[in-house]
């Protein structure tokens, strides 16, 4: 397994505000800057399947592999030979508030191959994306 990235915010929105604009999946080109569309098959759950297409590329089949709502959400795309895992982690704080962190891994017989055509990419939009993504939460105007 290697790991692409690893972005992490603190924000004044409840972990809730996150898992809402996760489960919106039509909104993720809000904030999501590298994302064309987003279509999940049914309810934001465990187990849940989608589309989704980035920007410039093709459609990537994915699934919801872990769902604990306020805590975590972790996202596989499947592409050939490799598997695109993005893992986000959310801690509640006392203050209302909580800290979110974004790993994005590849493992597979592919992973190099895709490393070296989305790493970069994925390296670079981490944090920004991350953090437009806390501004939803928060209600701000989101900024390209």
């Amino acid at each position: 397994m290697t790991t692409l990235s690893t972005a992490a915010v603190r924000s004044t929105a409840p972990a809730a505000a996150f898992f809402e604009r996760w489960a919106d999946m039509a909104t993720w080109p809000q904030w999501n800057l590298d994302t064309e569309w987003v279509r999940l098959d049914g309810a934001f759950a465990e187990g849940a399947t989608g589309v989704l297409k980035p920007k410039g590329g093709p459609k990537v089949r994915f699934t919801v592999e872990r769902l604990v709502p306020g805590r975590v959400f972790v996202d596989v795309s499947h592409l050939l030979g490799a598997r695109l895992v993005f893992d986000h982690a959310v801690t509640p704080l006392d203050d209302g508030g909580c800290t979110v962190e974004v790993t994005a891994t590849i493992s597979g017989p592919l992973r190099l191959l895709w490393t070296a055509i989305l790493g970069a990419g994925i390296r670079a939009s981490a944090q920004a994306d991350l953090e437009r993504l806390a501004a939803v939460a928060e209600g701000r105007q989101v900024l390209a």
